[in-house]
């Protein structure tokens, strides 16, 4: 069985993805996982727990089925997966996004959960529960954290707190082990990158939204990239007042949007008009640019908004 996460990985996608191939192999089904994009350095430690490879080399065909985690369209986990629709393969997910294709065989689409990696913990919890380790804890608990916020964001349930503090304790770990790897990482390089980010602050609608704007020539001075814009959309959200806050980051010819809310603001509806999607409280989308008419457009959709 190939496992796929989503491209541009993140904690919940590549800690779902180990945690699931782990689970499978425990219980006598080969696993193979597969990710077009190479994790950042600050996730790469999960993948002693279990590889993922990238699947442009692979004869896909054959392979007797395929699970999409994390994600619940094709185009979300790469051009390769894309194509696996035409194999005539059973196609099955599991994901906690909104409206999902409808291609699957099987699905478990659960829009009321803080993360996939919290369904995956369910998947252990009603089948054996002793068969969480340490490894497959350790990357359960990294999605739970990075995709509520360390625990901040209005998903966050009972259940949540509950799958975390038994990862814990079955894994036999202390939070600060994952934590620690997830976020100490930082190079002094980008926090060069962030003090020139969080200069182009700006409030629109009444101080309601708030934006920040990373460009190819602040990659330039500082010596980054893209993957060192992690975690930068949550500054201006912090602003008291700011009910949504968009990060502009230019990406090759076009600009990368990551929207963020704490309020009735439903940035998943503002990113579907910007060929996006994600949650009511995090999506993302995409500008043709330049920057200040992606600014002046998509500020206008977000008054729309509010």
């Amino acid at each position: 069985m190939a496992v796929f996460s989503h491209i541009r990985p993140d904690g919940d996608c590549l800690g779902s993805q180990i945690a699931l191939c782990l689970w499978l192999q425990k219980n006598g089904v080969d696993a193979t996982a597969f990710n077009e994009d190479e994790p950042g350095d600050n996730l790469r430690w999960l993948l002693d727990f279990f590889p993922v490879s990238s699947p442009e080399d692979q004869d896909l065909s054959a392979f007797d089925a395929f699970v999409m985690v994390d994600g619940n369209a094709l185009h979300r986990f790469g051009k390769v997966a894309e194509g696996i629709a035409d194999l005539g393969k059973p196609i099955y997910m599991i994901d906690h996004h909104p409206q999902p294709d409808d291609i699957y065989e099987e699905f478990v689409s659960r829009v009321d959960y803080s993360s996939t990696c919290e369904l995956i913990y369910e998947l252990y919890a009603e089948h054996n529960p002793d068969q969480i380790d340490e490894q497959s804890a350790k990357a359960m608990y990294t999605g739970i954290v990075t995709d509520t916020g360390s625990f901040q964001f209005d998903s966050v349930t009972p259940n949540t707190l509950n799958a975390a503090a038994t990862l814990l304790k079955r894994g036999n770990f202390k939070p600060n082990e994952v934590v620690e790897r997830i976020y100490s990482t930082k190079t002094i390089n980008q926090l060069h990158l962030l003090s020139k980010a969080l200069e182009t602050i700006t409030l629109y609608a009444d101080q309601q939204i708030a934006i920040i704007c990373v460009t190819n020539s602040m990659f330039e001075e500082t010596g980054t990239s893209k993957e060192d814009t992690e975690g930068f959309v949550s500054y201006p959200l912090s602003i008291s007042g700011v009910k949504a806050c968009v990060l502009f980051r230019e990406d090759g010819d076009r600009i990368k949007l990551s929207l963020r809310s704490r309020s009735h603001v439903d940035v998943n509806v503002w990113a579907r008009k910007l060929d996006g999607g994600g949650h009511k409280k995090a999506a993302a989308g995409w500008h043709n640019g330049p920057l200040e008419e992606a600014i002046e457009n998509v500020i206008k959709l977000g008054e729309g908004q509010l």
